[in-house]
């Protein structure tokens, strides 16, 4: 409900669609529109690829450092 696919994203209220930034399928959502819909605009699929990238990353490092390194 978050992301954008069923509801539009400027119709919530302010305080949800401050949480929608956090939730990475609303950049998914937003790309999929965007190549589905209007074909390749860059200006919409760079940033969107960006956020999504980094957030992974983000995340990949969170889970490197949470788990411990052991020999077995």
């Amino acid at each position: 409900m978050l992301s954008g696919f069923l509801f539009d994203l400027r119709s919530m209220p302010p305080v949800i669609h401050a949480i929608t930034y956090i939730v990475p399928a609303r950049y998914y959502v937003a790309l999929l529109q965007t190549i589905f819909l209007a074909g390749d605009i860059w200006s919409v699929i760079v940033p969107n690829t960006a956020v999504l990238a980094a957030m992974a990353i983000g995340l990949l490092v969170l889970s490197r450092m949470a788990t411990k390194k052991r020999l077995a």
